[in-house]
């Protein structure tokens, strides 16, 4: 007999020949993905390492050696080769679907567990497949059996099972993340862990767990979208008898001066009639919605007692009491050398302020009309620098800001009140009539302005800024 004619001779040279090439050249496409740091690299290694030579193998028992495909080795290998083959397809798909997946796609959205539910269902139909058609077994009866177990224990699980469900579809659909701040619920907080079952949101005063059916069966915010100033309303109310504007005017002017405002964001404020305003701040993310609103709300008590205005339907202030302003004088009275007929002047022509916890007292580059000197509390000296403030002195009890008044020129600081504040303002017209009185007092103002010019250059350079770009010098 021709071994040619029988045609197995052909099958074990071209096996021979056809397999090393066929290793070789994947090797070659596997060293450059990988290089590359191609994702398909996984599938082209499986490929090369294990489904060539089993189909090799298998192609030279069967056409080679004409085994018989009945035989338990044939099947052996044909069962092995097929599931190699089911894991390369699901290889596969997987780099194609998920490797390259852009930010914000479903691909990338969707739950690790779904695609593993998918791969394992996969497999399993793969599976039953390949064995019914190489070992001809009936696995229509099994996947019966499986299917009626599966409904039994679903229902008996289904409130466990519910959950699970609509944490895997939070998950999916990702209307929230770590970090963010939701209002669910009556409970508004930020999210710190979302699993399968809850989602755990920290308010401040403990850890709220809400389940996620119940997320998924009610409306709920999240305060961190968009992307943004995120912002605070408030109402507040004054009398009828101050004037609308001047109100607006105030409103706006303490919400911008909040800390925690957001940049390049303006407040609006809004006269809803019968002296009430509605307040919205700009504030950089919900997280200090609380801060901002309380600092607000404090600093507009004391800025509205400076202008006059009744908040709430009251402008008393304590300051103004009888024998207050005397007391004041006893403090400041050394620093402006005062006697007899200029603490009467000053009595008459000043007037005392009280500002919060972190307002600004005077603001860097303006042009001031009065001097305000510390009474009680302390101040806060800086420069503005970067975005920021570098602070490099502190005013206390008896000394004053806002002395470049005298000489005509625009504040170089910021001054803010490093507590509960308490200033004599005390116009620019007495200061004329005291320094004219008391030249003394002139020299010591000036020499004040040349040393806070210096101590804010010396904290300049220190911190590495330029001062000319600080209108320093």
């Amino acid at each position: 007999m021709d071994p040619f004619e029988d045609g197995w001779v052909w099958w074990a040279v071209a096996l021979a020949v056809g397999v090393p090439i066929v290793l070789v050249v994947l090797t070659e496409i596997l060293g450059a993905l990988t290089r590359r740091g191609n994702p398909a690299a996984g599938p082209v290694r499986l490929l090369r390492n294990w489904v060539v030579p089993v189909a090799a193998l298998f192609a030279l028992l069967v056409f080679a050696l004409r085994s018989d495909a009945d035989q338990v080795w044939a099947r052996v290998v044909a069962t092995v080769l097929g599931f190699l083959l089911i894991l390369l397809v699901l290889s596969a798909f997987n780099v194609a679907l998920f490797a390259n997946a852009k930010s914000g796609s479903w691909q990338e959205r969707i739950p690790s567990i779904f695609v593993e539910l998918a791969r394992l269902i996969l497999v399993v139909v793969g599976l039953a497949l390949l064995f019914q058609w190489v070992w001809e077994a009936d696995v229509a009866g099994l996947i019966a059996a499986l299917g009626v177990t599966s409904i039994v224990i679903g229902l008996a699980l289904q409130n466990a099972v519910g959950g699970v469900i609509s944490g895997l579809l939070l998950l999916f659909e990702q209307p929230f993340k770590i970090g963010d701040w939701l209002d669910a619920a009556g409970v508004q907080g930020r999210v710190i862990e979302v699993n399968w079952r809850a989602v755990h949101i920290d308010t401040g005063s403990g850890i709220q767990i809400i389940p996620n059916s119940t997320l998924s069966g009610a409306s709920f915010t999240n305060l961190s979208q968009p992307d943004g100033p995120h912002h605070v309303t408030t109402s507040v109310a004054f009398t009828t008898d101050d004037p609308p504007h001047e109100v607006i005017g105030l409103l706006v002017e303490v919400a911008d001066s909040l800390p925690m405002r957001a940049t390049d964001e303006r407040a609006t404020a809004d006269y809803q009639g019968s002296g009430k305003y509605a307040v919205s701040l700009p504030i950089n993310g919900p997280e200090n919605a609380p801060q901002a609103l309380s600092l607000y709300l404090a600093w507009l008590w004391y800025a509205a007692r400076r202008r006059g205005l009744a908040l709430d339907g009251d402008a008393s202030d304590p300051i103004a009491e009888p024998g207050r302003l005397e007391h004041a004088l006893e403090v400041v009275g050394p620093t402006l050398h005062l006697g007899d007929k200029e603490r009467d002047l000053v009595l008459s022509t000043s007037r005392l302020e009280r500002y919060g916890l972190g307002e600004i007292v005077q603001p860097e580059g303006v042009l001031p009309h009065d001097i305000r000197f510390v009474v009680d509390g302390r101040v806060r000296l800086a420069v503005e620098a970067g975005g920021g403030r570098i602070e490099f002195a502190t005013a206390e009890p008896g000394d004053y800001v806002g002395q470049t008044a005298l000489t005509r020129e625009k504040t170089l600081t910021t001054a803010i009140a490093a507590d509960v504040l308490t200033v004599l303002v005390v116009p620019l017209e007495t200061l004329d009539e005291l320094v004219r009185s008391r030249p003394l007092l002139a020299q010591e103002i000036g020499q004040s302005i040349e040393l806070k010019r210096k101590l804010a250059a010396d904290a300049l350079a220190t911190a590495g800024v330029v001062r000319g770009k600080l209108g320093i010098g």
